[in-house]
């Protein structure tokens, strides 16, 4: 039977260990990223949300506006063609 060299089995082992711990603070490290941005983007799109309504409450009222137009076009046209 062979001897186990339990040395480098021991040192292979830590640097695969390290290897591992470091890979796994890199995936934390981009996932604690990737949660800081999407939080960022939740807010940006609250904020924008906010204005759109803003904006949408104080706008004029132009679909109104172009129907009592017409409407009033219509009846100055009738008053006109009834009066000659």
């Amino acid at each position: 039977m062979t001897a186990i060299d339990t040395g480098g089995v021991a040192v292979e082992l830590e640097r695969l260990r390290r290897s591992v711990d470091v890979g796994f603070a890199t995936t934390r490290g981009d996932l604690a990223l990737l949660l800081q941005r999407a939080d960022q983007t939740d807010k940006t799109l609250v904020e924008h949300e906010e204005r759109i309504g803003a904006l949408e409450r104080t706008r004029w009222p132009l679909p109104s506006l172009a129907a009592a137009t017409s409407c009033t076009a219509l009846a100055l046209t009738v008053w006109q063609s009834l009066g000659r």
